[in-house]
């Protein structure tokens, strides 16, 4: 089977939406399965589409979604895994367009489309095409975002790193993408795959802790081996090459505010090197505008301006 889709649902009445976004694909029905996780801890309204023979439905008890999407991993068939929201749906041809990626791209382990975000009335706002490719995982560090509704991620590769980590809700899709990043490499492709919605309106997700949550879990991603290396392999320009000592130097201040004054002067050291690593990179403008700043996705940046050129 090509891939398993697996909705985690509270059971808002958006869920029909994007189930039947799914069966709608343009793929043989052999090909991929849904699978429902209800975690709403109440059944679900009876609707008609539960009795499509591509879909089982199985339950967990509040865990919040990190839980729910692992547990739907875990009875997965699929050689990939798409994670899509109950508010959110695929467009027509997504996963035909990442199934087409994949016979390009071969041993992938992260295969992604372009994404529209649209606001909670399901109003177009902009579209992400996030332009990284093979190994990206410094620009995974830094903070570009490949949103998982319009993802598919190798099954093997998912369980290899722990699937999704409970414990940071809310930023536990970018956590994944960097661990994954720090050993597999990714592939992309302009077709739109899925509808986002974006905006606090209707979230589960609660922003205000995201910021402290996401340093907590790149101090971890720091202290493992290898990780300067595969740093340096996905710099391919000087602004690259500098997010690489700032992502150091900020981990050595927020260790140094937390009196974890040992692993901060690792940081500096480490930072160091990734000066000394640098080479020519160093004495461009883009190296030290990379080291200064913090980072602004260039996909969203992209987005807002093809935007406001479609509105002139």
């Amino acid at each position: 089977m090509f891939c398993s889709t697996i909705i985690p649902t509270i059971g808002r009445p958006s869920l029909e939406r994007a189930v039947r976004s799914v069966l709608a694909q343009e793929l043989p029905d052999a090909a991929f399965e849904l699978i429902v996780v209800n975690d709403s801890g109440r059944p679900l309204p009876p609707a008609d589409w539960q009795r499509s023979p591509q879909i089982r439905i199985i339950h967990t008890a509040g865990r919040e979604r990190s839980v729910a999407r692992n547990t739907g991993a875990a009875i997965a068939r699929g050689r990939y895994l798409h994670f899509l929201d109950d508010d959110d749906w695929l467009l027509p041809g997504g996963l035909a367009a990442l199934q087409q990626l994949w016979q390009r791209a071969g041993d992938a382990a992260w295969l992604f489309g372009g994404t529209q975000l649209v606001d909670r009335q399901g109003k177009p706002l902009i579209q992400l095409h996030p332009a990284v490719a093979g190994n990206c995982f410094i620009q995974m560090m830094a903070g570009e975002w490949l949103p998982l509704q319009s993802s598919l991620i190798d099954s093997a590769r998912f369980f290899a790193v722990g699937g999704f980590a409970p414990l940071i809700p809310g930023i536990e899709d970018v956590d994944l993408a960097r661990r994954i990043a720090l050993a597999g490499e990714m592939a992309g492709t302009k077709a739109l795959v899925a509808a986002v919605g974006m905006g606090q309106e209707n979230s589960t997700t609660n922003s205000g802790s995201a910021r402290r949550l996401g340093q907590m879990a790149r101090e971890e991603i720091l202290g493992r081996p290898g990780v300067l290396a595969r740093m340096l392999g996905s710099a391919d320009d000087g602004y690259w090459y500098g997010r690489i000592p700032r992502a150091y130097f900020t981990s050595a201040v927020w260790n140094f505010s937390h009196r974890r004054v040992a692993t901060a002067v690792s940081r500096l050291m480490w930072g160091m090197m990734g000066f000394l690593f640098g080479g020519k990179a160093v004495f461009s403008g883009a190296f030290w505008r990379a080291l200064a700043r913090p980072y602004q996705s260039r996909a969203f940046s992209q987005g807002f301006s093809e935007a406001e050129t479609a509105v002139r």
